[in-house]
């Protein structure tokens, strides 16, 4: 009965969240953010590497953070993460859980969530960061950003985001 209690209780205050973002018309870029993740998501349970990368900007200026480590420009990123997962066997199921996204403004937003891997002799998984932003970029709704939030003034523009401590 507690967890029947708690879960209605999770259930509850997700509803009131979602509602109070619609409300302060947050809606529309948080339900954006949440597609380009689910896109994201989607892509590695088909292996597609290069349909993963496309949420990330294609620059030299991308900053990636895994660990201890730091990685600079989409290219390296994308190497990355072709050597670490060089079959479907190391990347099998991705599922991304726990999304918390705070607009910072009209054009930028701050998430943050976890990632996890399962796979058939270990399940991987972690906590990421994500910077937003709406940029031109054709194609994927955001992409990874430098490390340092840049304003855009035309709101036409895509959501970017910057990564840090992913998988």
């Amino acid at each position: 009965m507690k967890s029947l209690s708690l879960a209605l209780l999770l259930v509850l205050s997700a509803a009131i969240l979602d509602a109070a973002d619609e409300k302060s018309g947050k809606a529309p870029v948080i339900s954006e953010i949440r597609a380009v993740l689910r896109a994201q998501q989607e892509a590695w349970n088909r292996g597609d590497i290069d349909s993963f990368m496309n949420g990330y900007a294609r620059a030299d200026t991308t900053v990636f953070v895994s660990g201890d480590e730091v990685m600079r420009g989409w290219q390296t990123v994308r190497d990355r993460y072709l050597k670490k997962y060089s079959d479907r066997a190391k990347m099998v199921t991705l599922t991304f859980s726990d999304l918390e996204i705070e607009q910072l403004g009209p054009d930028s937003a701050v998430a943050l969530g976890r990632w996890a891997l399962k796979r058939a002799n270990d399940s991987p998984h972690g906590r990421f960061t994500l910077i937003l932003r709406k940029t031109p970029t054709a194609g994927a709704s955001f992409t990874i950003i430098p490390r340092r939030l840049r304003r855009s003034r035309d709101s036409s523009k895509k959501l970017q985001c910057y990564k840090g401590n992913q998988a």
